[in-house]
C-alpha cells in the first residue's frame, strides 16, 4: 500500500488563496477547535457562486468533483476525490431537523478564522454556528459532536 502524498498545509492554503467563500464544517472544523474526534474526510459549505475556485483550488491537491457546478448546484451538494474525500454543500440555505432555516450568508457573516500559521487561515462557523450545521442531519456522531460544542461554548464563556 502507497502512502497519500495529500499535503494538508498546501491544501488549505491553496483554499485560502482561492478567494472562495468555503466554511470547514464536519469533525476537521471540531479537531481545529482542539477537540479529541477523529476524522477521515473534510466537510465544506461554500457559496454557491464560488464552485469553479473552489474546484480549482482542490485541483492543486489533486481532488477532482464528481459533479459539473451546475449540477452541483441543482443537487446541493458534490463530492470531490482521490485518496481523500471532500463533501460539499453549495446551498444558500439550508434546515435543522427541527426546521430552523440556516443561511450561508449568515454563517459566512459571523465566521471565525483559525490561523495555520505563514499567513494561512480556514474559515469555520462560530461554535453556535457549528452546532447548528450538526443538526442538519443530527445522527448518533453529530449529537456526541453536539455535546463536545456545547461544553466548549460553556468553558469559553467562564
Amino acid at each position: 500500500m502507497e502512502a497519500s502524498t495529500f499535503d494538508e498545509p498546501a491544501f488549505f492554503r491553496a483554499l485560502h488563496v482561492s478567494g472562495a467563500r468555503a466554511l470547514l464544517i464536519g469533525r476537521r472544523a471540531l479537531v481545529l477547535l482542539g477537540l479529541p474526534v477523529l476524522t477521515a474526510d473534510y466537510d465544506f459549505w461554500i457559496h454557491i457562486d464560488d464552485i469553479a475556485p473552489f474546484n480549482a483550488a482542490c485541483e492543486s491537491s489533486g481532488l477532482s468533483p464528481t459533479l459539473s457546478p451546475n449540477e452541483a448546484r441543482q443537487k446541493g451538494r458534490y463530492v470531490l476525490e482521490n485518496d481523500e474525500h471532500v463533501d460539499v454543500l453549495v446551498a444558500r440555505l439550508l434546515s435543522t431537523i427541527d426546521g430552523e432555516a440556516v443561511s450561508f450568508e449568515d454563517v459566512w457573516q459571523r465566521r471565525q478564522a483559525i490561523d495555520l500559521g505563514n499567513g494561512c487561515a480556514v474559515a469555520i462557523p462560530t461554535i453556535d454556528d457549528l452546532i447548528r450545521t450538526k443538526r442538519f442531519r443530527a445522527r448518533p456522531r453529530d449529537l456526541e459532536d453536539i455535546r463536545l460544542l456545547e461544553a466548549l461554548r460553556a468553558e469559553r464563556a467562564q
